[in-house]
């Protein structure tokens, strides 16, 4: 009796956890708990670390000062055509009547723990709530898109990575601007793309980065390389298959990034106007008619794509 009362319990918990979030408050205060046994086991660590860098020759520590420097010299050299690219790509989109900002507010955390559960693909990382922190929040390293932030505590924040099943990210291939979506697939070193068609320009060694469709991940990351694309006729669907550029199973220091809000507005070109009453030409109206048919057109096969991709039950928004 003990025993089917502990168990019914159990999963009336877990039901109201997962359908109402009614124990968010619960995972805050046990998180509290949990922080400074946290804490004690990362000691030794932290201790070990610090203890061979003290250890450390002035020989090897000069060394990599040296190092150092150069790359530094070397990316301020880039980081100055960067800037002048960035404001001829900014005097371009002026030119074409848009509005583009640029600049994400970013923080370094350090991953405190990783999920040993096979079947997730999640790590806790030393900022939460009171770093402004929240769920939803993208998560990049060094070499691009790691995941996203699923919960956020007090002092600690819990992320999926995007090669967990139950990720999905939308991107786009850098090459020729294809879009899809990439579904994470329980191992660490691969993603898929289930949505790609066979008609579709895509190839190995493509790079794909983040579309910025969906609101939660800013456009320009890059997020894997096409490494597979099988096509059998016998499906719609090609098969394809990419490799994350992120370090997902080494980063110890990831970056948290506040996505800026960036306004597009549509070019004037594609507005029809409208001819004044004291000017008539015969062909006017046919050509403005077909534009609209064609702008009709283009609008009703992206929707019908994005209606496609959100039958497939991804956790991701598109818009």
């Amino acid at each position: 009796m003990r025993l089917l009362v502990l168990v019914s319990l159990s999963i009336v918990l877990m039901v109201m956890d997962h359908k109402y979030k009614s124990l968010e408050s619960v995972r805050d205060a046990l998180s509290l708990l949990v922080y400074p046994i946290q804490l004690t086991v990362e000691l030794p660590s932290s201790v070990t670390d610090w203890f061979n860098e003290s250890l450390a020759t002035r020989r090897r520590l000069q060394e990599e000062i040296d190092s150092l420097r150069t790359q530094q010299f070397v990316q301020q050299a880039q980081m100055q055509k960067f800037a002048a690219l960035q404001a001829e790509n900014i005097r371009l989109r002026e030119l074409l009547d848009s509005s583009f900002e640029v600049g994400e507010k970013v923080l370094i955390a350090e991953l405190m723990s990783v999920n040993l559960d096979p079947y997730k693909h999640q790590v806790v990382i030393n900022k939460g709530e009171l770093h402004d922190i929240y769920p939803g929040q993208p998560l990049v390293d060094a070499e691009g898109v790691m995941g996203q932030i699923v919960h956020a505590g007090p002092y600690t924040s819990t992320a999926m990575l995007i090669t967990d099943t139950s990720h999905a990210i939308p991107i786009q291939v850098n090459r020729n601007g294809l879009r899809s979506i990439a579904l994470g697939s329980g191992t660490i070193n691969r993603l898929e793309l289930p949505y790609i068609p066979n008609s579709a320009d895509i190839q190995p060694g493509d790079l794909l980065i983040t579309s910025g469709l969906g609101g939660r991940f800013p456009p320009g990351y890059p997020v894997a390389t096409v490494t597979a694309v099988q096509h059998d006729p016998g499906n719609a669907f090609a098969s394809v298959v990419a490799t994350p550029l992120a370090h997902l199973n080494r980063s110890r220091e990831v970056l948290l990034i506040w996505p800026s809000q960036t306004t597009v507005i549509e070019s004037t070109a594609d507005i029809p106007v409208e001819a004044p009453d004291d000017v008539t030409d015969p062909e006017e109206p046919a050509e403005t008619d077909a534009a609209t048919a064609g702008s009709d057109t283009n609008q009703m096969g992206q929707t019908g794509q994005t209606g496609q991709l959100d039958n497939s039950g991804t956790a991701v928004e598109t818009e």
